[in-house]
């Protein structure tokens, strides 16, 4: 398991590396050059300045010579400043990686408690009514797009009914229920669009596994329907789920641009969003490599899980579970 660890480790450090570069390069891509913008709002600045601006910051150079640059300092802590927000890098992502941690963890462990027990209820009955509806909607929660379900529940419970706050976060020293109130609608969004497919993950490998002979024996055994499902079945059928789970924990960050930025929230997605419309190069490298690292983790916990949850799974030699 330890030779496993180290080889999977091993493999994200790679691929960390690869799409830092391709990060790199791709937001080197956006339009609006930040030294061309500097003398744009300057205009004693000289030509003679900009020029000794840029080969300060070595954007005179070809772009693998400022990546190695800009990879170095990134080895040592060194992630520059953000232009939005005159602060380094570091100080600008901890308040906001918190509050998507608070944000999606919540939806996470929610999305989970409710798509579970309705993906098994449907797997134990196919096609039947209660698949039927809980499939109905499951597509109606994967067909809705993010940006129109978030706009609708704002309209009905904050202009319609005004019960909650329409975005943004509670006022320093507010209670915690105060606080919750206004997580209830980003929450409440991303809760609906994720159920659907996580439920559909849950009945899929639900029925697979209630298919299989151990299943038939248990039954024949005279064990009860719920004692077959809970017992017997959901430890295998969460397997294949788990892995699906934990890459979605990882994308909810990147995936939380839009509802986060409709509604104000101070996290990651909309921290991205405003870092690429206001050509801040330092802060939207940072926050993407940032989404990558996590989803890149996501995928090293699935495999963890797996092993753990099925002990028939062997470790090879080459790293690689079988």
């Amino acid at each position: 398991m330890r030779q496993y660890l180290l080889a999977r480790c091993g493999q994200s450090l790679v691929v960390i590396l690869l799409m830092s570069f391709v990060i790199y390069g791709l937001i080197g891509l956006m339009p609006g050059d930040p030294i061309d913008i500097l003398a744009s709002e300057d205009p004693t600045m000289t030509p003679e300045d900009v020029a000794a601006l840029r080969a300060l910051y070595h954007l005179d150079v070809p772009v693998y010579e400022r990546y190695l640059n800009w990879l170095g300092r990134a080895l040592t802590g060194e992630l520059g400043y953000s232009r939005l927000f005159g602060q380094p890098v570091l100080d600008v992502l901890g308040p906001a990686l918190v509050n998507t941690l608070v944000l999606m963890g919540t939806t996470f462990i929610v999305a989970i408690a409710i798509a579970i027990p309705v993906g098994v209820m449907a797997a134990s009955k196919p096609r039947s009514v209660l698949d039927y509806g809980i499939n109905l909607f499951a597509f109606a929660g994967i067909s809705l797009p993010s940006f129109w379900l978030a706009l609708m529940l704002m309209t009905l419970l904050c202009v319609t009914l005004g019960w909650l706050p329409a975005g943004g976060t509670a006022p320093a020293g507010s209670s915690l229920l105060e606080q919750f109130r206004y997580m209830v609608l980003p929450m409440a969004t991303i809760v609906i669009l994720n159920v659907g497919s996580y439920s559909r993950f849950v009945r899929a490998s639900m029925l697979e596994v209630l298919r299989k002979d151990y299943i038939r024996t248990a039954r024949a055994k005279g064990a009860g329907q719920w004692r077959v499902i809970w017992r017997h079945g959901l430890r295998n059928g969460m397997i294949p789920v788990v892995t699906i789970l934990a890459l979605e924990f990882g994308s909810l960050f990147s995936g939380a641009l839009i509802v986060e930025t409709i509604f104000s929230w101070p996290g990651m997605g909309k921290l991205i969003f405003d870092s690429i419309m206001g050509n801040d190069f330092n802060l939207a490298l940072t926050a993407l490599l940032l989404a990558t690292v996590l989803t890149l983790l996501g995928n090293l916990l699935a495999d963890i899980c797996y092993a753990k949850l099925d002990p028939r799974i062997v470790i090879g030699e080459g790293g690689a579970a079988a």
